[in-house]
């Protein structure tokens, strides 16, 4: 079962908003077994909107449009499906009665644009809104359902959920569609997908078929492992073979099976460990302690965290010799190495970590270029230092340093 999910509203075609209806769309329809070929965004025009409606009914099983429900000229959701559907629109007094004693209970009189949310194409049916005045809408064409919905997401959501429990799960004729998401970080998106693809290119024709996407995003690789299947067990089944596989294949480059983020996958080690950790900041201003702290319950094991952007600061506060940052230089692995040591001994915990590099986009020199981050990593009596160069803007350098300082610390603890 194919389905297109339109976000209707120019003001998403800006920097200032963003879809977020389709993902929550997206998720409910694949417990039911719909697979959302097609996501879209399309402007406050009449023209342009019905066209793309046109395009989707073409092909889809289901269309959900989201948005351009309410009373203004430029909400235009209903006049497009009445267009492309060839169907007048019909004024639903009913519609207009509830919404005109809505007002009145707040003690307002309800203005006269508001009769446009009573407009309805011929046919549609009227799925009630008890979170605000814009009626959704379903419409059955043939074989393809037309929903119609509000944008607010507070109307959206459990309008949605109704019209899957009670319109389009009893339908669906699956038990739905089931995914892992591996993540994988420390390798390139071109390496992973030279050790993986002769994996998974196999699993297609499988009884229970899985098919795979490789994303690279910042900072990290993801495998996204899906699979229709006639039942959760099954799916389980088919999911936790294909994941032995690639386990197999990557080893500890794979952090996460089950979408968890790498400062939770810390954590959970951390706490299983007993352990607490103090790290102390230069480029990255703070990012690292406050990804750790991000994880609910993180208090467990972290102890401190330290932003030491100036030299001064490192010296003073971590008692970092000035003479070995004048030998070396801030950004170096010696700098780096007493700093974790410095803000470990001075917490009185098990692991202490050091970083220093340079964010750019000024500061570089043709020796430690934009993008050169020293990391240095002690737990207990173990230590680690590297030297990164990464790419990209400011934020991106600050981002990568924490993610690959905490990569170290993982693969650390794998063997304590």
């Amino acid at each position: 079962m194919k389905a297109c999910i339109l976000a209707v509203g120019s003001e998403m075609l800006t920097p200032f908003r963003v879809d977020t209806n389709s993902l929550f769309i997206t998720e409910l329809l694949n417990t039911i077994g719909y697979d959302v070929r097609l996501k879209a965004v399309v402007a406050d025009d009449l023209d342009e909107l019905a066209g793309v409606i046109s395009g989707a009914l073409a092909w889809a099983d289901l269309l959900v449009l989201t948005g351009g429900l309410g009373p203004t000229e430029d909400d235009l959701t209903r006049d497009a499906v009445a267009r492309v559907l060839g169907v007048p629109l019909d004024v639903d007094e009913r519609i207009v009665d509830r919404i005109r004693e809505r007002f009145a209970r707040r003690g307002m009189a309800m203005p006269d644009i508001n009769r446009r949310q009573g407009m309805v194409p011929r046919g549609a049916e009227v799925l009630e809104n008890p979170n605000g005045t814009a009626p959704g809408l379903w419409i059955q064409r043939d074989k393809i359902a037309i929903v119609l919905l509000p944008g607010p997401p507070r109307e959206m959501k459990p309008m949605f959920e109704a019209v899957v429990r009670d319109r389009l799960a009893p339908h669906s004729g699956t038990a739905g569609l089931f995914r892992r998401v591996l993540k994988i970080t420390g390798r390139t998106e071109s390496d992973v997908d030279a050790q993986a693809q002769p994996i998974y290119a196999k699993w297609i024709t499988r009884r229970v078929p899985i098919s795979t996407t490789i994303l690279a995003v910042l900072g990290q690789i993801e495998l996204h492992l899906t699979t229709a299947a006639p039942s959760q067990a099954e799916a389980d089944a088919a999911l936790d073979e294909a994941v032995r596989e690639l386990q197999d294949a990557l080893g500890h480059a794979i952090y996460s099976t089950d979408g968890k983020g790498l400062e939770a996958v810390v954590g959970d080690l951390l706490r299983a460990r007993h352990m607490t950790i103090a790290v102390a900041e230069s480029c990255s201003g703070g990012l690292l302690a406050s990804r750790l702290t991000d994880v609910p319950g993180s208090s467990d094991y972290v102890e401190r965290g330290l932003v030491t952007y100036s030299n001064r600061s490192k010296t003073e506060l971590l008692g970092v010799r000035e003479a070995l940052i004048a030998e070396h230089g801030a950004v170096s692995e010696p700098v780096a190495e007493a700093m974790a040591r410095a803000v470990r001994e001075r917490a009185g915990t098990n692991v202490g970590v050091g970083i220093t590099g340079i964010a750019g986009p000024g500061g570089g020199t043709p020796e430690k270029p934009v993008g050169t981050v020293c990391i240095a990593v002690v737990v207990d009596g173990d230590e680690r230092v590297r030297t990164f160069p990464f790419f990209g803007g400011r934020e991106m350098v600050k981002f990568q340093s924490t993610q690959a300082a905490m990569n170290m610390l993982r693969l650390m603890l794998l063997k304590t």
